[in-house]
């Protein structure tokens, strides 16, 4: 980077790199300048006009500060440093006057808008605007958009800062969305009425300055102040979004994401935004017991002693579930291994080794994407396993990045080489691979891993790294799989070795798995789904918005999730379900309450109490063995229904059945 320039802002000096823009440096200064158009993650626009500052000695009128860069200013008299300034008469006249153009024909609708409270249109005509219009004229009006089940459109309110248009061509990767006319005919609208066909469609609501596209599943059910608002983390996907849960009363409201430059910068996928309606459908809110074949309504003394006499003296087995938080995971470990019984997370067969932390997870970072020269997708589908990595990825190839796919050929919203579908490919890219300075990334899906042969694929990925010096990154599905496999809830030979034989299986919110007849199964878990009709004892426990825990994400990075609040009936934390079931079995568990739990786990497992921390892991190659011959089948087959949670959502059924439509081919009449 150049050197620092020094320039003097509202009479206070800065010195900072000549490649900044105006609005930036004054931020730098820590002086706010009003903006709609501008975004710190979408490309320059520069036709909102509101960021408009005074260029000492420049030409005599307002200068866009989005738009002009530092090294553009020019020194003043004898060499001094240039002036800006932010609040003089001019810079004022110049904000009033464009407050005014934008509220020509905007309606005076705000009682009745969703975007009430947290408007900028709002806050910047109060700051900054004045209290009157010279217009009289009648307002013009504008058709609303169909964007589909999410985003609900009042056109008439837009005052084109091309926000979304630039976040679903850049971000997104979608070209559907433009401005079509000029002057008062201009209007933001999509090709031919099309979808947006993204994953990732509901941040244009967040970009929208105004209240022209809103929340349509929120729209007109809460105001801004009326609901709480908890810090916690997604677990949709193994990525762990940072998310903001808001809640009125004991109902969750919305969803909406939390700035993360390492995770998940400020964007958030659709199914994490918009599940929250599966969150009060199909719960399970007090405890059942099947007799006759029948599940019955049972008290918690009652349905404890039943699991209590089930287990005792039975070779039992754990099974831990996709959404389940390490606490709750490392309770059930000791409750388990304490009975002489094992533990598996690795429900859908992934061949991930025990132990071997480099292998499981790898050793990149999320954030090493953005400066990746080349990416090796092996057996994933990041669009559909992580929308917002796969938007990672393609920042990546924006900014020059080579992709090459091994897999199935889809649709990544980015061009890349696709090498093959199969193992032979993966031999072939190895027996080529050569050594590069260039920062290289290789990432493996869950897909590539879940075959007989899935640590053979594991070992040649790890081989292309040692190869290429690049560096591995484990993409996970499970929100859950790191953490439990941190702590060690893995069986030698996986899921099949664990429940062949098994007299009691204890299902902790495992759902993806059906559990063959025969064994006495016992479901802890928050939604009547596939493990609740497999039970022969149900336990209701808390969803992840009604319970505090920590969650590991696919590049090893604890972070604590904190509760939003509260699970409906009788539905209790899971940690302290199973604490409670220690005590009537007569073999308590070491700690009364969360605090306790987490300082007894960390103890033996350090690394989770440095939360928001990537713990560098030794790189252990795995040993070569033969591959098979199958082509690579991705994980992630419907977006839109991985979990119980989604698979309870009405709007997720919505938006899993357009998206079938869609891969449909229309057929003419014969």
């Amino acid at each position: 980077m150049s050197e620092l320039r020094k320039i003097i802002i509202d009479g206070k000096a800065v010195e900072v790199p000549p490649e900044m823009t105006l609005i930036q440096a004054c931020e730098e200064a820590g002086i706010e300048i009003p903006r709609f158009c501008y975004h710190e993650r979408l490309s320059i626009a520069g036709n909102c006009r509101m960021c408009l500052v005074e260029v000492v000695g420049g030409p005599p009128k307002p200068a866009a500060s989005c738009a002009m860069q530092v090294k553009d200013l020019r020194p003043g008299p004898e060499g001094a440093p240039p002036v800006i300034k932010t609040n003089s008469p001019m810079v004022k006249k110049a904000r009033e006057g464009v407050m005014e153009f934008l509220l020509i024909n905007h309606p005076l609708d705000c009682p009745i808008c969703d975007q009430g409270g947290e408007c900028d249109l709002q806050d910047q005509a109060m700051a900054y605007g004045v209290d009157f219009s010279r217009f009289r004229e009648p307002k013009r009006a504008v058709e609303d958009l169909q964007l589909g089940p999410l985003v609900e459109t009042h056109m008439t309110r837009c005052i084109s800062c091309t926000r979304c248009v630039r976040f679903t061509t850049e971000v997104a990767g979608q070209t559907v969305m433009g401005q079509t006319g000029r002057g008062e005919d201009a209007e933001i609208t999509t090709y031919l009425g099309a979808l947006i066909e993204s994953e990732m469609v509901g941040n244009i609501v967040d970009l929208c300055p105004v209240g022209a596209l809103v929340s349509k599943p929120y729209s007109f059910t809460a105001r801004p102040w009326e609901l709480t608002k908890t810090e916690t983390i997604d677990v949709m996907d193994a990525l762990g979004s940072n998310i903001r849960v808001d809640t009125k009363g004991r109902e969750v409201m919305r969803i909406l994401p939390r700035n993360h430059d390492g995770v998940n910068e400020e964007w958030l996928s659709d199914k994490s935004r918009y599940v929250w309606d599966g969150l009060k459908r199909q719960r399970l809110d007090r405890p059942y017991i099947r007799e006759n074949g029948k599940l019955r309504p049972a008290s918690w003394p009652e349905a404890l002693s039943a699991v209590s006499g089930a287990m005792k003296g039975k070779k039992v087995i754990g099974l831990i579930g996709d959404l389940v938080s390490v606490e709750a995971a490392y309770a059930l470990k000791l409750l388990v291994e304490g009975q002489g019984g094992t533990v598996e997370c690795r429900t859908d067969g992934a061949k991930l080794p025990a132990g071997n932390r480099s292998a499981y997870v790898g050793t990149a970072t999320i954030e090493d994407i953005d400066t990746a020269s080349r990416i090796w997708l092996i057996g994933t589908n990041p669009r559909h396993e992580a929308p917002v990595l796969n938007a990672r990825i393609r920042k990546a190839w924006l900014a020059g990045a080579d992709v090459a796919l091994i897999g199935e050929a889809q649709d990544l919203t980015y061009e890349f080489a696709h090498l093959g579908t199969d193992r032979a490919a993966l031999e072939g890219l190895i027996s080529k691979a050569e050594s590069s300075e260039d920062e290289s990334l290789v990432i493996i899906g869950q897909g590539a891993l879940r075959e007989a042969d899935g640590e053979a694929v594991l070992a040649q990925a790890m081989a292309l790294c040692d190869a290429t010096g690049a560096r591995l990154l484990v993409l996970h599905t499970a929100a859950a799989r790191v953490g439990a496999m941190d702590i060690g809830c893995t069986t030698e030979g996986g899921i099949s070795a664990a429940t062949e034989g098994a007299e009691v299986i204890y299902n902790l919110g495992a759902d993806e798995i059906d559990i063959a007849a025969g064994a006495f199964v016992i479901y802890q878990g928050s939604h009547g789904d596939r493990g609740a009709h497999r039970a022969d004892i149900i336990l209701p426990g808390a969803a992840y918005t009604e319970e505090p825990g920590v969650f590991v994400n696919t590049e090893g990075r604890p972070q604590l999730a904190l509760r939003a609040g509260f699970g409906p009936g009788e539905a209790k934390e899971n940690w302290a379900i199973l604490r409670a079931l220690s005590g009537e079995m007569g073999a308590t568990l070491p700690f009364d309450n969360i605090g306790a739990l987490r300082k007894h786990m960390t103890a033996a497992h350090p690394h989770l109490a440095d939360i928001d921390i990537v713990p560098e892991n030794e790189w252990q190659p795995l040993a070569a063995a033969p591959l098979g011959k199958a082509d690579f089948r991705n994980a992630v087959t419907d977006f839109y229904l991985t979990n119980p949670i989604a698979r309870a959502s009405s709007l997720m059924a919505e938006l899993s059945a357009m998206a079938k439509q869609r891969q449909q081919t229309p057929l003419a009449a014969e």
